[in-house]
């Protein structure tokens, strides 16, 4: 693994030590002017992944970044695209439900991507160069002790839809007509923020269907972590792979099918 990817593995754990803190603490809500809440936690966190990733000098977008105009962004060949607190809702509502995000991308394409459970202290990175893994927060330096996730098995007739917490599902019923042919058992769950990923990983679901606003760094990390997994993040309408660094930040709806689901659909 290579350098820069060691340091945003430290600077996202760094983040997660922060809210951590303030996580145990009285902290004030402020109300942002495009309505979403921001709190000194998603401040803290930011403050401490800059601090380890600006000294690389490749440029970033993220939640609280400020980042530059379209015409600048559009000739980066390569940016980091971070979320120092996905899922401020939750974190307000004291869930345990929020994680940081940390994504490579190079033209366009997210090829790293990390996400970090402050609560749980564990961290799931990597990309299809690397492979995927998940570790405590204490085990980073050592990758004797990373557990190395592998493509899931085929999953038969079951299939488990995760959706978020905080958000609704819009065309639900769409998407469910496409899957009730094939599969006799579809179970639901929820949970906030990127930790879908973390299950969507590790085989406890087999797709993501979002249907509410999204920004960039909400779900680029995600991506290049099931991308290298074999699965797939899709844009709704479209039927292609997300892209990043955008003009207009915003996702397009979309859907997240793990290999496992890709496998039983063919």
């Amino acid at each position: 693994m290579n350098d820069s990817y060691k340091i945003a593995l430290r600077a996202a754990i760094a983040g997660s030590r922060e809210i951590s803190k303030i996580y145990q603490e009285d902290f004030e809500t402020i109300i942002k002017e495009d309505g979403s809440p921001l709190t000194k936690a998603d401040l803290a966190s930011s403050s401490a992944i800059h601090n380890l990733l600006d000294p690389l000098g490749i440029p970033v977008t993220g939640e609280e970044s400020t980042y530059l105009p379209y015409e600048i962004r559009k000739l980066w060949k390569e940016s980091w695209c971070i979320d120092p607190l996905d899922g401020t809702k939750e974190f307000i509502r004291r869930n345990d439900e929020f994680a940081v995000n940390i994504a490579h991308i190079i033209e366009g394409n997210a090829v790293f991507g990390i996400i970090a459970s402050p609560v749980q202290e564990r961290i799931l990175f990597g990309g299809k160069k690397e492979g995927v893994f998940i570790s405590s927060f204490d085990n980073i330096e050592d990758p004797t002790k990373w557990q190395c996730i592998q493509s899931e098995e085929l999953i038969g007739s079951s299939l488990k839809l995760i959706g978020s917490r905080s958000h609704g599902t819009g065309p639900l019923n769409d998407l469910l007509e496409t899957l009730e042919p094939s599969f006799k058992d579809i179970t639901f769950s929820s949970k906030g923020s990127s930790l879908k990923f973390f299950d969507l990983a590790l085989g406890e679901a087999h797709i993501y269907p979002r249907f509410a606003p999204t920004m960039e760094w909400d779900i680029a990390a995600g991506q290049a972590i099931i991308e290298a997994l074999g699965g797939e993040v899709l844009d709704y309408h479209q039927k292609t792979p997300l892209v990043y660094n955008k003009e207009n930040l915003l996702n397009p709806y979309f859907v997240v099918r793990s290999k496992a689901l890709l496998m039983a659909m063919e």
